[in-house]
Order: structure tokens, then C-alpha cells, then sequence
């Protein structure tokens, strides 16, 4: 599919994450001060909150839907609505269209704009689903010969984490305390964590409710869109907290996305195939078509007041059980899904070091430390560092972006409980 051509000049360029092609949905402080709805589109975004306000786009629904500034009532609309905004939207934005003189006046500068969480997370499940980073965590901790644990190569393993711990991009990140246990030690202490990582992860939104089973197709027709997600981790707290039940409050800290949602359907050229099978998987689980997508990524560190250093890059195509598997297999037992649930697919690794999508991974759990172009190494993140997400689908002359997934870490508070322990 080549480019299609915008009237605003800067959705044109081969260089933007915000083409025609793209119109991703994202949430914005607006100049009344109040959180407004927008597309992206070149280095502007499309204030859609306003233009509903001013009747100059309806939806088939009894009340305003972008009144309260993020897109969780859209998404419930479903599938259909979906395709139809789209094509509206489209249509407004086209090189050519009649009304793009007075559309311009509810243009806003992305460089202004204050984002804002796009939609209201109503829960948030994390994945392992990447069969490079589960072979390199397990090698580390049980040996190439039990790398692996029996059942991942037949199941999307997962843990349910903290929804109210998802921010949007540019939020600081504070270093958490927990119980840390040194290896030599007998008991644990309470002290904040040494070993604090990023995971480079796509998310997942469902855009629709569902009670009882669904299938891979179902599952894939039930997600609005995608965003970047770094599912921040305390490998120490993690180390001593996740036998038997799984990880907790290592997780628990913060989950940074990126500002916009990238529909569905902005995506559909760039699908691909999961991996061949190493095992069959159960009926259930088996996909009716390519459900992965093409995406480039990339993980960028800056250290405070320093250059940042590119310390991976891979694709999600890398991953062994899509999002769609994943959403399916989560409704197996009759969970109930809800519109805004967000999925993590679990860290991003390829098969070459520099592709791996944790510092646990990248330095090798501490022993094979990174060196930054400053000349500063990491064997995981210190106060300070900022980390930056960015992924692409590249098309014919143009890219399918999501916007930039940073955070910043700052340091750990002298006292959590603030004498109150």
C-alpha cells in the first residue's frame, strides 16, 4: 500500500510516524484545560473532542462520545464504528478535501500538547511469549538443558499485574524498595533495588467485552489497536518473590505506553506469520491467518545529562504467540474481557545479542555489562537514565510509527514509609 497524501504537509513526509495511512488515537490536554481526544496526523493532532462539540463529526451514538477526552467509549462502540470513524477521518484529512480550510483551525502542534492517558485501563495481564528472551532468562537461571519450562512450548504463559500502575509516556519512574536476598544470605533485608530493568513490549487493547471462550479470529476481530509498553522490573525483588506464585511487586512499580493507540487496522499491510510450531499446539490455540505484525523496534538509554545510546533493536514479528493467541487463550476458562483491558506480550527478543529487549538479558544477569557511546556501562539502569521505546511498521515511502515510550528513573525515596514503619 503506498502513501496516502494528507493536506497537512508534515503527514506527507517519508520520516513521520503520523501519515494519512496511520491516524492513530491518542488523549491530549487542551487549551480549555481538559482532556481532549485527538488523531495524529503529520506534526499535528486532529482535535476530535471539538469537533463532536461543534457537530462537525457525528457518530451513530445517543450521546457525545469524546466527551470525557480519552477513547474508552469509542472502543465500545465495536468493530463497525471503528472502520466507519476511520473512514471519515480519512476523508477529512485527504489531500483535496473541501472543508481543510476550516478543519485547520482545530489542528493542534504536537509539540504544544501535554498527553494524556488514552484510554481507562480496566485490567492489565503481561505475557512471556517470546521464545528468544524465555531461552535466555532460563539459561541464566536453569541451565540450557532446562531452559525452557515444560508447558511453554504448548501455552502463552502469563501473570495478571496492577492496572493502576499503567502510565502514559513522559511519566517519571520512581526506583522501588522490596525484599531483596543476596545469594550468601540467610534472611532478606528491605532496601531499595539494585536491579532495576526495562522490558521492550508491544500492548494490546481490547476494544470489545466478552463473556465465555473465544477463538483466535474472534480474539484478533476483539482488539482496537496497539502501543508501545515497557513493563519496568525489579529483578532483585523478582528473584526472591516469584516461587511458587510468579512475579508481584517487581512488577508492580509501573508500566509505561506510549501516547497513541495504532489501530488495527492502520496495521493490516504489515501482518505476518507466527513462527513454525515446535510442538502442535491444541486446536484451540491455532491461528486462521497471519496474526504478528512487521514492526521495527528499538530501545534507546540516556543517561542524565548525556547522549542516548541505541542499546537494541528487533521485531516484533519475533514474537512465538501473537497477541490474538494470547486474548483467546485468556477467556478459556470464562474470564470475562472488558473494553480497555490491556495486554503486555512480553518482552521482545531476537536471536542476536543485540536484539534482546531487557538489560537482564543484554548484560547477561550483571556479568557481560553494556557500554553507552559515553563510555558508562549498564548492567541494569541507574538514577537518572532515561528509557525510550520506538517502534515502525515501514511501508512503500512511509512508516506506521507510535510515537516515542519514554520514561526516566528517579531515585528511590530515603524512607517509603515515611516513619511511619
Amino acid at each position: 500500500m503506498p502513501l496516502k497524501r494528507s493536506w497537512v504537509e508534515s503527514a506527507n513526509s517519508p520520516d513521520t510516524d503520523f501519515p494519512l495511512n496511520n491516524l492513530p488515537c491518542g488523549s491530549f490536554r487542551a487549551a480549555d484545560g481538559e482532556a481532549h481526544c485527538g488523531i495524529a496526523i503529520g506534526e499535528m493532532i486532529l482535535d476530535i473532542t471539538a469537533l463532536e462539540a461543534e457537530g462537525l463529526l457525528s457518530l451513530d451514538a445517543e450521546e457525545e462520545v469524546f466527551f470525557f477526552g480519552d477513547w474508552t467509549e469509542f472502543m465500545a462502540l465495536g468493530p463497525a464504528a471503528w472502520a466507519a470513524f476511520r473512514e471519515t477521518v480519512t476523508e477529512m484529512l485527504a489531500e483535496g478535501a473541501p472543508d481543510a480550510e476550516g478543519l485547520a483551525a482545530y489542528l493542534v502542534p504536537q509539540a504544544d500538547a501535554k498527553m494524556l492517558m488514552p484510554f481507562a485501563v480496566s485490567e492489565y495481564t503481561d505475557f512471556y511469549a517470546s521464545k528468544n528472551h524465555a531461552t535466555n532468562v532460563g539459561t541464566m537461571f536453569r541451565g540450557a538443558e532446562n531452559a525452557l519450562p515444560p508447558n511453554w512450548l504448548s501455552i502463552p504463559i502469563g501473570y495478571n499485574g496492577r492496572a493502576s500502575s499503567v502510565v502514559v509516556s513522559g511519566t517519571d519512574v520512581r526506583r522501588p524498595w522490596g525484599q531483596l536476598k543476596a545469594p550468601d544470605a540467610e534472611l532478606p533485608v528491605f532496601a531499595p533495588c539494585k536491579r532495576f530493568d526495562l522490558e521492550l513490549e508491544m500492548g494490546a487493547i481490547v476494544g470489545q467485552d466478552s463473556e465465555g471462550p473465544v477463538t483466535v479470529g474472534e480474539a484478533d476481530e476483539m482488539i482496537f489497536g496497539y502501543v508501545l509498553l515497557n513493563d519496568w522490573s525489579a529483578r532483585d525483588i523478582q528473584a526472591w518473590e516469584y516461587q511458587p506464585l510468579g512475579p508481584f511487586q517487581a512488577k508492580a512499580t509501573a508500566t509505561t505506553i506510549s501516547p497513541w493507540i495504532v489501530p488495527k487496522a492502520a496495521l493490516e499491510p504489515f501482518r505476518t506469520t507466527t513462527p513454525e510450531r515446535e510442538r502442535e499446539l491444541l486446536p484451540y490455540l491455532r491461528e486462521p491467518g497471519p496474526m504478528l505484525y512487521d514492526i521495527q523496534l528499538e530501545v534507546g538509554l540516556a543517561p542524565e545529562g548525556k547522549p542516548e545510546t541505541v542499546i537494541a533493536r528487533t521485531n516484533y514479528r519475533e514474537m512465538y504467540y501473537s497477541s490474538a493467541q494470547q486474548l483467546a487463550h485468556h477467556t478459556t476458562s470464562g474470564c470475562p474481557m472488558s473494553v480497555g483491558d490491556l495486554l503486555g506480550s512480553g518482552t521482545i527478543s531476537g536471536a542476536d545479542k543485540g536484539a534482546r529487549g531487557a538489560l537482564l538479558e543484554l548484560a547477561w544477569g550483571g556479568k557481560e555489562p553494556v557500554t553507552l557511546d559515553s563510555g558508562e556501562t549498564r548492567s541494569f539502569l541507574e538514577d537518572g537514565d532515561t528509557l525510550t521505546l520506538r517502534g515502525a511498521a515501514v511501508g512503500d515511502g512511509y512508516r506506521i510509527g507510535f510515537g516515542e515510550c519514554t520514561g526516566k528513573v528517579l531515585p528511590a525515596l530515603d524512607d517509603p514509609y515515611g516513619g511511619r514503619g
